[in-house]
């Protein structure tokens, strides 16, 4: 599964109408900056986790019409439309935050610099990248937080679209998880990855006599060695912990449990691994797992969560609603006064301040190049991405793994009560600065 050695169609019509437009009537190559950011975040969340960054980056420099393409579009587009489409190239700069940042409603999270042309095609692009990676990254993240620092292993490939699947499993690697099941994820970005068994194998080994678990178990140790994972839950839990060391022995790796009141069972299961001899095998749960019922296992004797569906689909994983608008032309500032669609114009960069001990308070969004004057510890928040045209960030695997250990670092910084579950404001003020309220040096 590749992607599309071609993005430029994975956007919309309207803004190659819009372009087209814009071509006729001259106003094309005027100056604009595009900021992608989210007004508010889903309800009773109190933070976001940037992701889709290398993604988008990886993508950019693909962005290209064909023949092909510019065969279907010739529909409804004019020769010198099609035309600017055959040469087109993002010759523009963009900045943003830092792949596994933190984000709060407000932040300038992407700034699109270039011609208007070039500039409102990458919309579709952007957004359908970032909202639907930030949203997986989010939720995983309040996953991570919940588990304490058991480990999880995404495992929604069969719950979503197969390519949104590999990007899922990267968005919640970069949020903490520790593993995914999906093989092209490993491929792509050196995710590493894990499987157990499934139910269908277990009731495959059914003769005349009935259901014989031994004998699947001990297929599955014969190939693949007493350190994988038994599936124990088809029939009966008790029985299924005593055919798994009967047939694995004291040294069996792990067994999962994927259905039933898991916290009940995993003790149940717990106390027989240990009568048993088997003390140090691992108990794994999963079945419809998300951040509350992860917490509710905390207490329980639980070494690891598989989670998917809660992680790839709207239940767990609200949009995050990001926009990408318009709020330069010219280097003059624009804005949208729309009812609850607000957004503050001119380009703007942010950062974030915290106390001495690295707990952060407050996140200032200011005119581009022209930081408030403070005393308190800050972090520039606002880094290049691309220069002309140009990625100048890495979309490597040390960024993968870099973006991982900033999500990590941003959680540790959030005020205690920024990690709860529970429905609540956003862990930090975010402070809007005007370009007005900046004197130019």
């Amino acid at each position: 599964m590749n992607e599309p050695a071609l993005a430029g169609l994975l956007t919309d019509k309207y803004e190659l109408t819009v372009l087209a437009a814009a071509l006729r009537d001259g106003t094309a190559e005027r100056r604009t900056t595009f900021e992608l950011f989210a007004r508010r975040l889903p309800e009773g969340r109190r933070y976001g986790v940037v992701a889709g960054t290398g993604r988008l980056l990886e993508l950019l420099p693909r962005f290209r019409f064909d023949d092909d393409a510019c065969r279907l579009l010739a529909r409804f587009l004019d020769t010198d439309t099609l035309r600017y489409l055959r040469d087109f190239r993002f010759t523009g700069d963009i900045d943003g935050y830092a792949e596994g940042e933190l984000y709060f409603p407000g932040s300038p999270v992407l700034s699109v610099r270039g011609s208007f042309a070039e500039c409102v095609v990458l919309e579709t692009l952007a957004l359908s990248i970032f909202n639907h990676d930030t949203a997986i990254a989010s939720a995983a993240a309040r996953m991570v937080t919940a588990a304490a620092g058991r480990p999880l292993i995404e495992m929604g490939s069969r719950r979503t679209h197969e390519r949104a699947a590999v990007a899922a499993a990267r968005a919640a690697y970069i949020a903490g998880f520790a593993a995914s099941s999906n093989l092209e994820a490993e491929r792509r970005y050196g995710i590493p990855t894990e499987g157990t068994a499934a139910h269908a194998f277990t009731m495959l080994h059914t003769g005349e006599d009935g259901p014989d678990e031994l004998a699947a178990f001990r297929a599955q140790v014969d190939a693949l060695g007493v350190n994988t994972t038994l599936l124990v839950d088809t029939y009966d839990v008790t029985t299924g912990v005593t055919n798994a060391v009967a047939a694995a022995g004291a040294t069996l790796g792990a067994v999962r449990l994927d259905s039933g009141e898991l916290g009940v069972l995993a003790r149940q299961v717990r106390e027989q691994l240990d009568r048993l001899g088997a003390t140090r095998t691992r108990i794994v749960v999963s079945g419809d797992l998300d951040e509350f019922s992860i917490a509710a296992l905390r207490a329980e004797p639980v070494d690891s969560y598989g989670v998917g569906t809660s992680l790839v689909t709207g239940s767990g994983a609200p949009t995050a609603g990001m926009v990408y608008k318009l709020v330069e032309v010219d280097g003059m500032p624009v804005q949208k006064r729309s009812s609850r669609k607000e957004s503050q114009g001119g380009r703007k960069q942010a950062l974030r301040l915290s106390r001495p001990t690295g707990t952060i308070t407050e996140e200032v969004v200011h005119p581009a190049g022209r930081p408030p004057a403070t005393t308190e510890p800050f972090r520039v928040l606002t880094i290049p991405l691309v220069r002309g045209g140009q990625v100048v960030a890495g979309t490597d695997r040390a960024a993968l793994a870099a973006a991982r250990d900033l999500v990590a670092s941003g959680l540790h910084s959030l005020p205690w009560e920024g990690l709860k579950l529970a429905h609540g404001e956003p862990a930090i003020p975010t402070v809007r600065i005007p370009v007005a309220a900046i004197p130019s040096s």
